[in-house]
């Protein structure tokens, strides 16, 4: 609450200046806990209701009664909840339960063979696919190399017959004479130009 509680008719901005302190109006029908008693209620004196004995009596007794069934009743839910727990545990019950585990165990080892079963067909075949495609690819690789090879075979023996064709043009000291002779003979003129078709356009004659 506020530590002053005015009724003021200056506009907004005067009560919230900060030369005054928070004024605010009271709601109108409440009042604080500061507020006194009001004048119309300064001699009432509050009264509880009167009770009848009769009445009191017997509600006492509903009440106990009610108390001691609603124990009861839990008693009961209580124990029929307990023998059941025990009968589950050491009693036919368990007996059953321990079967229907068993047979169910069975049935998963049963499925769980067959699905190994099937697993191990799957990949016994998954890995002859993979064996017969690595064999496949070794004997295609193996067959490039052979053509490979063969192909180079043939290019050196190619590179060697032109060799031995050039080697007859050679100038060696038997034909070397022969060659200087030939030489002289037919002078060749290398200054010349050509044009962008490569034909020769200018050529220089030889003294």
């Amino acid at each position: 609450m506020f530590s002053a509680v005015v009724r003021s008719r200056n506009p907004v901005s005067v009560a919230l200046s900060p030369r005054f302190g928070v004024v605010m109006d009271s709601v109108r029908g409440r009042k604080s806990r500061t507020d006194p008693k009001a004048k119309s209620k300064a001699g009432r004196i509050k009264t509880p209701p009167p009770v009848d004995p009769v009445e009191m009596v017997v509600l006492k007794q509903r009440y106990t009664e009610y108390n001691l069934i609603m124990r009861a009743l839990r008693l009961q839910f209580k124990e029929e909840m307990l023998r059941k727990r025990y009968e589950e545990e050491t009693g036919s019950l368990a007996e059953e339960r321990a079967k229907q585990e068993a047979d169910e165990h069975r049935s998963l080892m049963a499925w769980n063979d067959a699905e190994n079963l099937r697993l191990r067909k799957i990949r016994e075949l998954r890995v002859q696919a993979e064996t017969a495609a690595a064999e496949q690819k070794r004997k295609e690789a193996v067959i490039l190399h052979a053509q490979e090879l063969e192909n180079y075979i043939k290019e050196k023996e190619k590179e060697i017959l032109q060799l031995q064709e050039d080697a007859k043009n050679f100038i060696t000291l038997e034909n070397l004479d022969q060659r200087i002779e030939e030489a002289l003979d037919n002078p060749k003129n290398y200054n010349f130009a050509i044009n962008k078709e490569g034909q020769v356009v200018k050529q220089t004659v030889l003294q």
